[in-house]
C-alpha cells in the first residue's frame, strides 16, 4: 500500500514527461489509468535509440509502469463519454495536449471541474497555456535551446552541447508531480480541487535559480572562453580531464592544493577567489596537461587523499556496476509478462512504511479497457456495443 493507494489518476498525455509525471504517482501507488488511442499512444510507435521490444518498446516500457491501459476514442462522443464518466471519481486529470486541443475535446479544466470540483488537473504546455509561442512545438532540444544553459559551458568558438538527459522532459515532469501532490494536499484540508498549470520554458528556466540570479542580480556575463569549463560561473579547474586512460571530473580546488598534488608550481601562490577567474583559462589548460600523464585511478586516489572535489566519468555501462548504484538498489528488475525480465531505474525517493514497488509492468494497448469499465458500471453488452463501434479498444496479452 503505497502513499497514494487509494487516489485515481488518469493520465492523457502523451511522449515523455507527462507519463513520467503520471509514473512517478503511480509509483506511490496511485491507480493510474493510461487513456490512450485506440491505436496507442504516440510513444508506443517511436522508440528511443531504436530500442524496440517485443510488443512494447523500451521507451514506452521505462515510463508507463504501474498503470493501466485504457483505450479509448475521444474523437467519438460515445469515447467521450467513458472519459466523463471515469472523471466523476478521478482524483487526478493529467494532460499535455497542445494549447486549446483540451477545450476542442471538451475535457479542459472548466469542463471537467463542473462534473467533479474536487478534480485536482494537471495541465502541461510547451510555453504556457497562451503567449506568442503556444502554437511552436515543446520539444525537450529545443527548449534546452531557449534556456540559456548551453552558453554556460563549453568552448567559446565552439558549438554549444547539449545536455547528455532529456532534461527539460524530466524537470518539467517532477514539476508535474510535485504540483499534483500539493494540490492533493490542499485538497485534502479544504476540500477543493484546482488547476495546476506547468510549462516547459518556465521548468527549465526556474531551476536555474542560482545561475539566472548571478546575472540578473549579481550582473555577471555569461562568458565562455577559450577552454571548455563546465560552468562559466564556477571558478576553474572546473570540468572534465582526459587522464592517460580515461576521463576525470575536477571540481574547483583550492589552487595550492591541487597544485601540490600534480606538481604544478605555479598554482602555489595563486588566490582562489582571484586568479581562479582572472587565470581560469591558464589554470584548466595547465591541469589539462600535468592530468594526461597519470591514469584516472591514480589521480582520484592522490586527489581524494587531499579533500579535492573529484570522480570518474561514467558510462553507462560504468554507472550500472558502480558499487554505491548497487547498494542504493537504483536499479530494479522485474519479469514482464510480454518483454521478460527488464532492468530499469528505480525509485529516487526512499519510504521507511510506504516503499515504493511496482505493481505491474507497462500495459499493451486496452489491456484494461474491459476491467476499468466495469469498475465504472457499465455492463458486458455495453462494453461490446463500444468496442464494435469503435469507441474503445481491448487488448489481451
Amino acid at each position: 500500500m503505497g502513499i497514494l493507494s487509494g487516489f485515481r489518476v488518469l493520465d492523457c498525455s502523451i511522449a515523455m514527461a507527462g507519463p513520467f509525471a503520471a509514473q512517478r504517482l503511480g509509483d506511490l501507488g496511485a491507480d493510474v489509468i493510461k487513456v490512450e488511442p485506440v491505436t496507442g499512444e504516440w510513444q508506443r510507435h517511436v522508440s528511443a535509440g531504436g530500442a524496440g521490444g517485443n510488443k512494447i518498446n523500451v521507451s514506452f516500457l521505462s515510463l508507463n509502469r504501474n498503470k493501466r491501459s485504457l483505450a479509448v476514442d475521444l474523437k467519438s462522443s460515445e469515447g467521450k463519454q467513458v472519459l466523463l464518466d471515469l472523471v466523476k471519481t478521478a482524483d487526478v486529470f493529467l494532460q499535455n495536449y497542445r494549447p486549446g486541443v483540451a477545450k476542442r475535446l471538451g475535457v479542459d479544466y472548466e469542463t471537467l471541474s463542473k462534473i467533479n470540483p474536487r478534480l485536482v488537473y494537471v495541465s502541461m504546455s510547451g510555453y504556457g497555456e497562451d503567449g506568442p509561442y503556444i502554437d511552436r512545438p515543446g520539444q525537450d532540444l529545443v527548449l534546452q535551446g531557449m534556456s540559456g544553459a548551453m552558453l554556460s559551458a563549453g568552448r567559446v568558438d565552439e558549438a554549444p552541447t547539449a545536455a547528455g538527459q532529456y532534461l527539460v522532459d524530466a524537470i518539467t515532469a517532477y514539476n508535474a508531480f510535485e504540483g499534483a501532490l500539493a494540490a492533493l494536499f490542499h485538497r485534502e484540508r479544504t476540500g477543493e480541487g484546482q488547476l495546476v498549470q506547468v510549462n516547459m520554458l518556465d521548468a527549465i528556466a526556474t531551476i536555474q535559480m542560482q545561475e539566472l540570479s548571478v546575472f540578473t542580480i549579481g550582473n555577471k556575463p555569461q562568458t565562455r572562453s577559450a577552454e571548455p569549463h563546465a560552468h562559466v560561473y564556477i571558478r576553474a579547474p572546473y570540468g572534465a580531464f582526459a587522464t592517460s586512460d580515461g576521463f576525470i571530473i575536477v571540481a574547483f580546488p583550492k589552487l595550492k592544493t591541487l597544485g601540490e598534488v600534480i606538481g604544478e608550481e605555479s598554482f602555489l601562490s595563486m588566490e582562489d577567489e582571484v586568479d581562479s577567474w582572472a587565470k581560469r583559462d591558464e589554470i584548466f589548460a595547465k591541469t589539462r596537461e600535468r592530468l594526461k600523464t597519470r591514469t584516472s585511478a591514480e589521480w582520484l586516489e592522490r586527489m581524494r587523499a587531499a579533500d579535492i572535489w573529484c570522480g570518474p566519468v561514467y558510462g553507462y555501462a560504468d554507472l550500472v556496476e558502480d558499487a554505491q548504484i548497487k547498494h542504493n538498489g537504483t536499479f530494479v528488475e522485474y519479469d514482464h509478462p510480454t518483454e521478460g525480465r527488464v532492468k530499469t531505474p528505480g525509485f529516487p525517493i526512499k519510504f521507511s512504511s510506504t516503499p515504493s514497488t511496482i505493481d505491474r509492468g507497462a500495459p499493451i494497448v486496452g489491456q484494461h479497457t474491459r476491467e476499468v469499465l466495469k469498475e465504472a458500471g457499465y455492463d458486458d453488452a455495453r462494453i461490446a456495443g463500444l468496442e464494435q463501434a469503435g469507441a474503445i479498444a481491448a487488448g489481451e496479452l
